[in-house]
């Protein structure tokens, strides 16, 4: 199951503390008393795979290494490791403490999340011409200890709506190399997934039902990826009673949750064209037609339907890409 919300609380690594230490050579027993090291920083770096806070789940406090202790001979200790924690691109990091935000955007960018506490001095820099044999040092400071909300928010090229048991998943599986399950279901499955289709990343969100705005189901969690997506394309099943009605209860969800959503560009597909009559399909066409869509119908059986929405996205990829180069 997607995990795309979670609260974590993280521990940067706290400073080595600094040595007393003396030389004990002869004519040269002054203090050689090292460093303590860094803590080590905790950082969010960003990854492609949408299933990354899962990691989280069971593990929602984590902390970096400690600095090392100072050693004689001036040997500062070691630097504690860093603790790098993996989230999905599309992630909000938000500091419950400070209020401090920030959208992870891109594969292999890093945030710091907590910093590591200082390591403390050693002996050797007390030393002075009135304090040759100094015992003080410092203790290593704490590192910060943070609490953080991530939230994620998918971002794709496209986002497949519709009310459950449109054909989402399985026109998903059948242009990109996703593994939905498909099934038919007359309820909606529980996490969105992803394809790639040439340089398109494609979103299956999850049906969504009559109230999903004012919470009903799981609609308001699904909703919100859809305001990541560029582009819409509203299935609508050809073996729907009332198509028209299909649409709008998704057109009103949308905008309900974010008047936005209602500017995108949006495509309607027709799907499941296989499973009525070219009677009835050509009723449920004229349809929505009359709401002054432009249906496109399509069946996974059916080649030539599957080449049509083939030629919509090679259209948005090419738009795309143009948009890319200025």
């Amino acid at each position: 199951m997607l995990i795309d919300e979670i609260t974590i609380r993280l521990h940067a690594g706290r400073g080595g503390r600094g040595a007393v230490a003396f030389n004990k050579v002869k004519l040269s027993q002054g203090p050689v008393g090292g460093d303590g090291g860094n803590g080590g920083n905790v950082y969010f770096q960003g990854v492609s795979n949408i299933n990354a806070l899962m990691s989280y789940a069971s593990n929602k406090e984590m902390k970096a290494e400690d600095g090392k202790n100072g050693r004689g001979r001036f040997l500062d200790g070691r630097r504690g490791e860093d603790l790098v924690l993996k989230i999905p691109t599309g992630t909000t990091i938000t500091n419950l403490g400070t209020g401090y935000k920030q959208e992870m955007i891109k594969v292999g960018q890093r945030i710091l999340a907590a910093g590591g506490g200082m390591g403390g001095k050693g002996n050797f820099k007390y030393r002075s011409a009135i304090n040759t044999t100094p015992l003080q040092f410092q203790e290593g400071l704490a590192g910060d200890v943070c609490e953080y909300h991530l939230e994620l928010r998918l971002i794709a090229d496209v986002g497949l709506v519709g009310l459950p048991n449109a054909g989402k998943s399985s026109l998903l599986n059948e242009l990109t190399a996703a593994k939905s399950k498909v099934a038919n279901y007359a309820f909606t499955t529980l996490e969105p997934h992803l394809g790639a289709y040439y340089e398109l990343i494609i979103a299956d969100i999850p049906g969504l039902i009559e109230g999903a705005s004012q919470g009903k189901g799981l609609g308001v969690k699904f909703l919100k990826h859809i305001e990541r997506t560029t582009t819409i394309f509203h299935l609508i099943s050809a073996e729907s009673e009332d198509p028209a009605q299909d649409h709008e209860i998704i057109r009103n969800e949308l905008e309900i949750h974010n008047p936005l959503l209602s500017v995108k560009t949006e495509y309607v597909f027709l799907t499941k064209t296989d499973a009525v009559a070219p009677r009835v399909l050509k009723e449920r066409i004229a349809t929505l037609k009359k709401l002054g869509l432009k249906p496109v119908p399509v069946s996974i059986l059916d080649v030539d339907s599957l080449d049509e929405v083939k030629k919509i996205l090679n259209k948005i990829k090419a738009e795309k890409l143009k948009g890319d180069s200025k």
